[in-house]
């Protein structure tokens, strides 16, 4: 674990309960893991506002099957999966060979048209990056590089790449297939401060369990005038609405936040960072419609799922914060 002290909305505790109760009624066993040592914040894990509530219970389409509880922030509109397993526990709702993000998997249709559908964006993605650092060649740090794609096209424009995964089998898969050496997570606190131009989180800080020490920690990774490229769903998009809680990008419980663009402009401002550019990821919204619709149904339904994402992007246009997911380009204040 990289951090050891646990921040005061954080405490690790038995299942209350409620959540037993709740488990119980929707004919769930609790995973061992999660009876152990759960996560269960006091306060708002963004901003640390006691104006919580829980909202909506949404099942784990991916792995268990288990329910969990999303609450809300009333203060600055976080949402975040309470009682979700600690560091030390969710490792085991990762396991699935569908999780495209550890497997590189071309596995169904959709991971094969998330597969062409990365090409694209893996290009987009680097175009940005020169033009906001405004530089050619340089480091870039890749927080939670899952099979190393992007440090692979990346490192093939000239610049010097570094990535960190806590998953040992997306590592070996970054080496195998990309020749990636990417770093265990752990290896982030001992890099070298000052001196990446560019640290991204491509669908990542939703992730982690310990939010301010590690922006803490990328704030000092960055040389001067870096910046920080930041990719995470968006609950106020269009289909986030109408796929309520089978919308896929919930991803309960390995999302422990859902965020907005008020949440992140909170989170920044704590760290002495600004959001300086807001960039739509659009194809995010039919890859999340046609999770969605299968979640929903039992099977994708295609035309409705593509039409859901299109109306989603309507929505989105000249408005990025309506966007299915939303790339936060942030610099040092």
């Amino acid at each position: 674990m990289l951090w050891a002290i646990k921040p005061k909305y954080m405490q690790r505790r038995q299942a209350p309960p409620t959540v037993s109760r709740l488990y119980g009624f929707f004919g769930f066993t609790l995973h061992p893991l999660f009876m152990s040592s759960v996560v269960h914040y006091t306060q708002c894990p963004v901003c640390s506002s006691q104006q919580i509530h829980p909202l909506l219970t949404v099942k784990d389409y991916t792995v268990s099957g288990e329910p969990f509880v999303i609450w809300q922030c009333s203060h600055c509109c976080l949402r975040f999966t309470q009682d979700v397993p600690n560091e030390n526990a969710i490792g085991s709702y990762y396991k699935s060979p569908d999780y495209v993000s550890h497997t590189n998997t071309n596995k169904g249709l959709i991971n094969r048209a998330y597969q062409k559908v990365r090409a694209v964006t893996l290009q987009q993605k680097a175009k940005l990056i020169v033009q906001y650092t405004g530089m050619e060649k340089g480091n870039i740090l890749d927080v939670g590089c899952g099979v190393g794609a992007f440090l692979y096209t990346m490192k093939e424009k000239g610049w010097q790449v570094t990535g960190t995964e806590p998953d040992a089998g997306a590592r070996m898969v970054a080496k195998e297939t990309f020749g990636i050496d990417a770093l265990d997570s752990a290896a982030l606190a001992t890099l070298p401060q000052h001196s990446f131009q560019a640290i991204t989180l491509w669908h990542v800080l939703e992730h982690i369990h310990q939010l301010h020490e590690y922006i803490d920690t990328l704030k000092k990774l960055l040389a001067a005038n870096g910046k920080l490229f930041i990719a995470v769903p968006n609950y106020q998009s269009l289909d986030a609405a109408i796929y309520g809680l089978a919308w896929a990008a919930y991803d309960v419980p390995r999302h422990l936040y859902h965020f907005t663009p008020k949440a992140m402009e909170v989170l920044m401002q704590q760290h002495g960072l600004q959001i300086i550019a807001k960039k739509p990821m659009w194809f995010d919204s039919f890859y999340i419609s046609l999770l969605s619709s299968k979640y929903r149904n039992g099977r994708t339904h295609w035309l409705s799922a593509t039409i859901n994402g299109l109306r989603s992007n309507a929505k989105a246009l000249g408005n990025v914060d309506q966007c299915s997911s939303v790339i936060y380009i942030i610099g040092q204040e």
